[in-house]
């Protein structure tokens, strides 16, 4: 649905986005994430037709964002992060002006705009001026004016923004009910509203794409060969020299001691591989050959959150278990 290759976009000596390359699948929500002037917003100008790229191409729905720039606009829906509402407006004549300048046929003109009040939430203000309307309202009638006109693609930027835990919730089951028919780029801040929306995630980091895979396989490729190793030496050996033995396992790049409840009656340890690298094996053998008993062995995986600092450039913080990171949510 959207084909994006080599895309770059300059500003005299600012390189605002350095020949980036992605695609988004039909039906697909995915999450586009970056730092502060990452490049994100460029992104989704030149996606829009708002921006012309430098260099390279893209694509959406088989139109080019250059050459048919009218023909993309058609097939997307786009709220950015303040939605563009007159305020002197009533909900319901906003949006059938919307729905006229989108050029719908003036039999649907009516029935599509109810369609899209009852489905954002919205005809219960239908007739109240958008200046009365709370943000969280007004942020509704910014996605309903985004597919009022059903677009193949909507570009999502920062849609909860400013909103309540409760809008927060409404507003993500809108988005979750609006993928198959909508192929739908969200971009945000909040990364757990990711982990909860999003089927696949693009990290972009000082213009350029460090990152496109799903959020699994990005918290368990980030955390590959991270393992969690819990032993019962029946005395025989003390925290220290477990340690020292799992330190000298070939392949293994750092052990901490965990913490807990349950490591306060068995020995247990967070061990991460050399990059490329999974020690398991040989931590499993050095167990047993040490003449210990291997109570538990099982695989880290990293959160969204460390997966993001990590590949942006900070320092993530511990691995986390997969159980913890469900339970956050």
């Amino acid at each position: 649905m959207i084909q994006v290759e080599g895309l770059s976009k300059k500003y005299a000596r600012h390189v605002a986005v350095n020949n980036i390359s992605f695609t988004v699948d039909k039906g697909d929500i995915v999450g586009f994430l970056g730092p502060n002037g990452a490049g994100k917003t460029t992104t989704m100008r030149i996606l829009t037709c708002f921006l012309p790229p430098t260099e390279g191409k893209a694509t959406v729905a088989g139109f080019d964002v250059f050459e048919q720039p009218l023909e993309v606009k058609k097939r997307i829906g786009y709220l950015p992060e303040t939605p563009p509402l007159y305020p002197e407006m009533s909900v319901r004549d906003y949006l059938t002006f919307v729905a006229n300048i989108k050029n719908l046929p003036s039999a649907d003109v009516k029935r599509r705009t109810e369609e899209v009040m009852e489905r954002c939430s919205v005809a219960d203000v239908r007739d109240r001026l958008i200046s009365k309307l709370s943000k969280g309202y007004r942020q509704r009638v910014g996605l309903a004016q985004a597919i009022i006109h059903n677009p193949d693609v909507l570009i999502l930027d920062e849609p909860t923004s400013g909103l309540d835990p409760k809008q927060i919730l409404e507003t993500r089951e809108l988005i979750h009910n609006l993928a198959g028919e909508h192929t739908i780029i969200l971009s945000t801040h909040i990364l757990p509203e990711v982990e909860a929306v999003c089927q696949k995630v693009i990290i972009i980091n000082k213009g350029r794409v460090v990152a496109t895979d799903s959020v699994d396989r990005l918290r368990h490729r980030t955390g590959e060969g991270a393992v969690q190793v819990q032993i019962d030496t029946d005395g025989a050996a003390d925290k220290l020299a477990v340690h020292q033995r799992l330190e000298q396992v070939p392949g293994v790049s750092k052990v901490l001691e965990a913490t807990g409840a349950a490591a306060e009656k068995n020995l247990i340890f967070e061990v991460d591989s050399l990059p490329g690298r999974s020690a398991r094996a040989d931590i499993a053998r050095a167990v047993v050959q040490s003449g210990w008993n291997l109570l538990e062995l099982k695989s880290l995986t990293y959160s969204l959150e460390e997966v993001f600092l990590e590949l942006t450039g900070s320092q993530p913080q511990a691995p986390e278990e997969v159980a913890s990171v469900e339970s956050a949510k």
